[in-house]
């Protein structure tokens, strides 16, 4: 390659580079809008990132965990019966090699309730302790692989599925879910499970074929889980808790592994919480967790 050639390559690539950097701003502004909506919160307490996040980034794989159910619940609203904090969770996902939205894509959320129970597994109790009451610390060995951690799947114990569900994603990518925030159990800090599926079809019935491109697990900061461990029903969960630097799954690398960006009224926090995240991710690859 020529001097002069070179020098247009790099160019080039400089462009490119500076492309890609605004479209992270631009990937970050949407994402706010779309967390927030027309509620922000006076006085709030806030982990918004920075303007220039690396839409380039892949979000973090982690393990699917023993209680996911693929039930076809299409649905934006999770709550059903569940008492606890509302939380609005607005999620944008974008290639992550490309920063363009991923339209129509399929993403399933699921996580434990206030007091630590899963929907389809009510009598695993908190967090698999073996048929122990929400309120109580398990005293007996979690599920194979423990709660949320690398072992098999565990078939349903019933047919509750609240704090469960399927929608789809709009033209910017977007998608935005309400339901509570979560509590936790032994072993883990508290968590959302989340999983990403491309190239299917939108039925009547749900959503058909395609594949999983993303499967990951959102996560809290340590101040807005002490500030909801002071509001009912949280406060009423004994199960020892996990802090986020405790936890053997969280992979301590901010937005890019799951941390979502909070927004609340940090004197009132059970008036609500706001939480957002653009994922970037990988739409050729499977990654079934």
């Amino acid at each position: 390659m020529t001097e002069t050639n070179q020098q247009a390559a790099a160019e080039r690539e400089l462009t490119r580079r500076k492309v890609v950097v605004a479209g992270g701003a631009t990937v970050a502004a949407a994402g706010l809008a779309a967390g927030l909506g027309a509620n922000a919160f006076a006085g709030d307490a806030s982990t918004g990132g920075p303007a220039t996040d690396a839409c380039y980034l892949l979000t973090t794989e982690t393990t699917e965990g023993p209680y996911y159910i693929d039930a076809d619940k299409i649905r934006r609203d999770v709550t059903e019966d569940q008492e606890g904090i509302p939380l609005m969770l607005a999620l944008k996902v974008i290639d992550a090699e490309t920063c363009r939205p991923v339209r129509n894509a399929a993403v399933d959320i699921w996580h434990c309730s206030a007091t630590g129970i899963y929907s389809g597994y009510e009598d695993m109790g908190n967090g698999g302790g073996g048929g122990t009451p929400p309120t109580d610390a398990p005293t007996g060995p979690p599920p194979s692989g423990g709660p949320g951690g690398p072992g098999g799947h565990q078939e349903p114990t019933d047919d509750e599925r609240y704090l469960r569900g399927t929608w789809r994603t709009d033209k910017h990518g977007q998608v935005t879910f309400r339901t509570v925030f979560p509590g936790w159990y032994r072993g883990r800090c508290v968590h959302i499970h989340v999983k990403v599926h491309v190239d299917g079809t939108w039925t009547d019935a749900g959503y058909e074929g395609g594949h999983t491109c993303h499967t990951g697990q959102l996560f809290f900061d340590e101040e807005s889980v002490l500030a909801s461990a002071e509001v009912e029903p949280y406060s009423a969960n004994t199960a020892t808790r996990t802090t986020l630097d405790e936890d053997t799954i969280y992979p301590d690398n901010g937005a890019e592994g799951g941390l979502l960006y909070l927004r609340y009224d940090e004197r009132h926090i059970a008036r609500g919480v706001h939480a957002r995240l653009t994922m970037g991710v990988a739409p050729d690859e499977n990654e079934n967790g």
